[in-house]
């Protein structure tokens, strides 16, 4: 079966064929420096890491870029909470990203550019779309891209920009000579970053950050452009009408959208204050868990949060490693997989059918053990498959010892809750100690520092 991925620029199934032979070139878009990340988040990066590893798989050579949004009104403003500049902050959110990544088995990406220093490639898209007239100097100095004049405006998001009204996502502006323009450059303020260009000292806005960093590590084309649903307008919308009027050709030719993460029928996000952050969340469980509760439901399809639903994804994990510990002795190399779990990821990366021959293959290999008959080739599709979902990749013994050894996540949490009341955020200091004393976690602050016990 090829490959076949459901393009949201065209609403439907299409076979997958890459731009050049043997390479693809993927963007996913990243996150916003400012704050540690929360579960909406991981799903984005845990779906794109398994799309992956899966093109890789397939024999692709493949380009993926995920960027950094490293300045922004919410980065200046936690800067200045916080009494530090906007790199330091950066930097340490970064670091935390990373942390959270790697400790949820996400690959890094072959690239992970900071807007910060791509501001040439900004500048440089900016003027061409002033030299085409689809963008202006507005009278308050800001740079706008004209809407209207981007004839395939509303082809991602099915929207007509007729019934389009200014919004909560779109900056209202006296200057405009449209509701529904939005700002490409931002002109400076006092005792915000900025940089030089043409148009005087500013910074970019949002949206034209990913079409440059993007076009310029992919090309003007490429093939596949990632993310939440959530962006998919205004942001992606944004970046077409960029892209597609600055280069005068193509952008991203295959689209592919998450959906959201909900609580109680809500998405969740910062915005609505109904996150948990991932720290959180490791706080009582392995990262493996949170993983495998993403894949348990299609990419596309809503995921509704829950201790539950986190308690049967950790069941399901405790039945797989189950198996591995009693192949403890029965190593084999990890290439081949199932035509049935081929079949579900080239399907759209379908995860519930992939892990449901995951669970089938256990339940050969437990059969095989029991009968005495050789199970070697279950064994190596079994291996295999686990790697590709990035699941059941700890020691068998390690895990089942480890179920109550939360050491690390309680040590992360002490470290979160330091950083709240050094920023003067009690009310998160004080839910942090609550959370833990609802685990039996007794903290002690001293000259020294915060240590815990088990009361």
């Amino acid at each position: 079966m090829s490959l076949q991925l459901h393009n949201s620029l065209v609403g439907k199934k299409q076979v997958f064929t890459p731009l050049k032979e043997g390479k693809v070139g993927m963007y996913v878009c990243g996150v916003t420096v400012y704050d540690y990340c929360h579960v909406g988040h991981a799903r984005v990066m845990i779906v794109f890491d398994v799309v992956y590893r899966w093109l890789q798989k397939l024999g692709y050579d493949v380009s993926y870029v995920r960027n950094f949004t490293d300045v922004d009104d919410k980065i200046i403003a936690r800067a200045a909470e916080k009494n530090i500049d906007i790199d330091t902050l950066t930097d340490d959110m970064i670091a935390e990203f990373h942390q959270d990544m790697d400790a949820l088995g996400c690959l890094r990406p072959s690239l992970e550019p900071r807007a910060t220093t791509h501001m040439g490639s900004m500048i440089a898209m900016i003027e061409a779309l002033i030299e085409r007239d689809c963008a202006y100097l507005s009278a308050s100095g800001d740079v706008l891209y004209a809407v209207r004049s981007f004839d395939g405006y509303g082809q991602l998001s099915g929207k007509n920009i007729d019934d389009l009204e200014s919004g909560s996502r779109v900056d209202v502006d006296d200057s405009k000579r449209d509701p529904l323009d939005f700002v490409l450059w931002k002109r400076a303020k006092e005792g915000e970053p900025s940089w030089e260009s043409p148009w005087g000292a500013g910074r970019p806005g949002w949206h034209i950050e990913c079409s440059a960093m993007s076009c310029e590590h992919l090309g003007n084309t490429f093939d596949i452009h990632g993310g939440g649903m959530d962006l998919k307008f205004p942001h992606h919308e944004n970046e077409i009408a960029q892209a597609c009027a600055a280069n005068g050709g193509d952008f991203a030719r295959f689209w592919l959208h998450n959906g959201f993460v909900n609580i109680n029928a809500e998405k969740m996000s910062k915005s609505l204050g109904n996150f948990f952050t991932i720290r959180e969340v490791l706080a009582k469980y392995n990262p493996e868990v949170l993983r495998m509760f993403v894949l348990g439901t299609h990419y596309r399809s809503p995921l509704d949060f829950s201790d539950n639903a986190l308690d049967v994804a950790k069941a399901g994990l405790d039945r797989l490693y189950e198996t591995k510990r009693r192949l403890a002795a029965k190593r084999v190399e990890e290439n081949n997989v199932t035509e049935a779990f081929s079949a579900a990821l080239n399907d759209d990366f379908n995860t519930p059918e992939a892990l449901a021959e995951l669970f089938e293959c256990s339940r050969r290999i437990n059969k095989g053990l029991n009968d005495g008959v050789d199970i070697s080739l279950d064994i190596e599709h079994f291996s295999a498959m686990s790697s590709l979902l990035g699941i059941v990749q700890q020691d068998a013994e390690t895990w089942f010892q480890g179920a109550g050894d939360d050491s690390a996540a309680i040590e992360a949490l002490i470290v979160e809750r330091t950083e709240a009341k050094k920023s003067r955020d009690f009310m998160r200091a004080d839910a942090i100690r609550d959370e833990l004393a609802a685990q039996g976690i007794v903290l002690e602050d001293g000259a020294s520092g915060t240590t815990w016990k088990r009361g």
